[in-house]
Parts: C-alpha cells; structure tokens; sequence
C-alpha cells in the first residue's frame, strides 16, 4: 500500500483571515462551498473550526462514493486539517498571505491507497479527480469571500 497524494492551489483575491474564517466556518459557509460530488452534509458537533465533527458522502467516481467522518483540527494559524475517522485520508487547507488583499490557499488529501493493479490505478487516477473536486471547491470559496 503507497501513499496517494492530491495537492490544489489557487489565489483569491481576499483578507487571508476572511478566507480562512468561510472555511473553517463549517455549519454557514462550507455546505455553499461544496459540489455536486457532496451529499448527506451534516455537522455533527461544533461548527467553527477546531472541535467540529462533520459528515459527508463524497462520490469521487461514478463507482466510488466515500462515507466521510472528519474531525477538524487547527493545528497551526491558518491551517485546518480534516481527519477521516472511516479510513485514512487525511485533507490539510492551509491559508497564507499572497500579497496584498490576498490569499493562496492550499489543499492537500493524502491517504493509504490500496496495492495491486487497484492501487496503481489509484494513484494514477484518483489524484487529478480529487483535484478537480477540490478546484471546484475552491472556486465556490473565491466567490464567496470576494463578493
């Protein structure tokens, strides 16, 4: 079993701590941010960042749908980490300066994929589909903190 690894980027024109505040802001502005690949979206416990317990079902494939449970951490400023209580995909969103008025945000899943032929199509196939989930996603945050 490798590692799989999927990283997105982009600059949104936005105060960091604004854009850092949608994310984190999971019982408001998270559900808007989601795409069509989200359903069952429940918070569970908090709501705000470090202590929120939040569910979804994420249909990465037209075969492939996780049934995600996610601790929220905040383990450094500006960064927000989900932790997957039903497998091992752990997803980091990292937000920093990127000069004035705004923010590069970061997001990076990473988890234990399988082995075998599955595997490699995994770790072949699995990364550009989050990313262009996550694009999606991130999207949604830059038109909803640079109204």
């Amino acid at each position: 079993m490798a590692q799989v690894e999927s990283t997105t980027e982009r600059i949104v024109k936005a105060n960091p701590e604004d854009v850092f505040d949608a994310l984190a802001d999971y019982a408001g502005v998270r559900p808007r941010l989601l795409p069509e690949q989200y359903s069952e979206y429940e918070v569970r416990e908090g709501g705000d960042g470090e202590g929120t317990l939040v569910h979804w079902k994420l249909q990465a494939t037209s075969k492939r749908v996780r049934d995600c449970l996610l601790e929220v951490t905040e383990p450094t400023a500006g960064e927000l980490v989900e932790r997957d209580r039903n497998s091992s995909m752990v997803t980091t969103w990292t937000v920093t300066p990127a000069g004035e008025g705004s923010a590069k945000v970061v997001v990076t899943s990473v988890w234990q994929g399988a082995g075998g032929v599955g595997g490699f199509f995994e770790r072949t196939f699995a990364p550009k589909g989050l990313a262009r989930i996550h694009d999606q996603v991130l999207a949604k945050l830059a038109d909803e903190v640079q109204k």
